[in-house]
């Protein structure tokens, strides 16, 4: 049985994918809202909101939440896993610094479970079975032990490394993609406040073209997500934190996701918003 907490887009849809391979999947849904419940339900998964039944008999939990609240679940689940008879090993799945990585294993050692630190790349796997499906990197001393689930729909690689190996490895890729993202969006608004729109759009049609057509793909994408970015790039910053030039491009990749939270939600008034959405909808 996996137990996954977290079951938001990529725990429902890996959770699928688990379930639709033969395993019993279970999840929790308690706070969670309506669009996360639907989706829990859509991907089939059994519903357990207790956490000591949630994880008295499961091999693995998968802690598949924001990169915010990963050590608060860390934290709840110490004294339930403590009480399984059968301890589950704990997956940490999120978008979080190996120093990050390393306190939430120290968290869990009073608990007694195996601990495998764990970092997905890519996007949620697809509703059928033989569709695309992320790869999810494992390091630590139980890693290997997750490579189990490959016979299960999953694609898992385990790295030749201690606790941190795999969070590490997850945070030099999300700082490539979704740091390009940070910097291409913020360029995109500075033209549109100059107003350079037309002219930076139709340069970058004529020289970077195939760049035009992944900017145009990745921000809208990003912007129902970037009050989840905001978080990982602190922790990214984290990870970067020897070398406080390099740090702070990722500080300053936080506060521009978490400026674009404000405008989507209200919370500020609009002033990149309407510049990146008509980025994405101008026509060649």
């Amino acid at each position: 049985m996996i137990a996954i907490v977290g079951a938001g887009e990529m725990g429902s849809a890996l959770g699928r994918r688990l379930r639709q391979s033969g395993l019993r999947v279970v999840t929790e849904t308690r706070g969670r809202s309506a669009e996360s419940k639907r989706r829990v339900a859509s991907a089939g998964l059994e519903v357990i909101d207790d956490d000591d039944a949630l994880v008295n008999d499961a091999d693995f939990l998968l802690s598949i939440v924001p990169p915010g609240v990963a050590v608060e679940v860390a934290r709840r689940f110490v004294e339930p896993i403590g009480r399984a008879a059968n301890k589950p090993a704990f997956v940490e799945c999120n978008a979080i610094a190996p120093a990050t990585t390393i306190k939430i294993a120290e968290i869990l050692t009073p608990a007694g479970c195996k601990f495998i630190d764990a970092g997905i790349i890519g996007g949620p796997p697809g509703a059928d079975p033989g569709s695309y499906t992320p790869r999810i990197y494992a390091a630590g001393e139980h890693a290997r032990l997750l490579a189990a689930l490959n016979f299960y729909g999953l694609d898992v690689a385990v790295l030749d490394g201690k606790i941190g190996a795999a969070s590490g490895l997850k945070m030099s890729y999300a700082g490539i993609t979704k740091g390009i993202t940070a910097i291409a969006s913020v360029m995109v608004a500075g033209a549109a406040r100059a107003g350079l729109a037309d002219a930076l759009h139709a340069e970058l049609a004529r020289s970077q073209p195939g760049e035009l057509r992944r900017l145009r793909r990745a921000i809208p994408a990003m912007l129902p997500k970037a009050y989840r970015w905001i978080a990982e790039m602190e922790q990214i910053a984290d990870f970067l934190k020897g070398d406080a030039g390099s740090a702070r491009i990722y500080e300053g990749a936080a506060k521009w996701y978490a400026a674009i939270s404000a405008e989507l939600d209200g919370r500020a008034a609009s002033k990149s918003l309407p510049a990146l959405n008509a980025f994405a909808e101008r026509k060649d």
